[in-house]
């Protein structure tokens, strides 16, 4: 399967915040990151992990193409990567993941960073948070 998104699982309030203000995101995961792409952002909130919104990449910058703040700020956190995105949508209410299809494939946690989705299943989950 050729992944049209991705799932990143954003870890702390203050990086969150960050890609909403921004539209820019940081990471170390490997995969084949590209404009166009849709992520769906999801967070642990007090009942769970939940998606909060999604963007769709813009641009991918390799360490190399960044400032020197980023990437010195790159190098402390091990990141290898910087996604930016054409626009972000943050959700008015965050949609549980527990209430969609990953449910069932028992995937949790840390191991949602990075999953990848087809069209179908992205567009789902999309549908699923904006009109819940």
């Amino acid at each position: 399967m050729e992944a049209r998104g991705y799932i990143l699982r954003i870890a702390s309030e203050e990086w969150l915040n960050e890609v909403f203000n921004t539209a820019m995101y940081y990471t170390s995961v490997r995969r084949k990151w590209m404009p166009d792409q849709t992520i769906l952002f999801v967070h642990k909130t007090n009942v769970g992990d939940a998606f909060v919104g999604y963007g769709v990449i813009k641009s991918v910058y390799e360490n190399e193409d960044l400032t020197e703040e980023e990437r010195s700020r790159c190098k402390e956190h091990g990141w290898r990567k910087a996604l930016e995105f054409a626009y972000v949508i943050k959700y008015e209410k965050p949609l549980l993941v527990k209430n969609t299809f990953l449910r069932n494939l028992k995937v949790v946690g840390r191991c949602l960073n990075g999953y990848p989705l087809d069209s179908g299943t992205l567009n789902a989950i999309i549908a699923q948070s904006e009109h819940p």
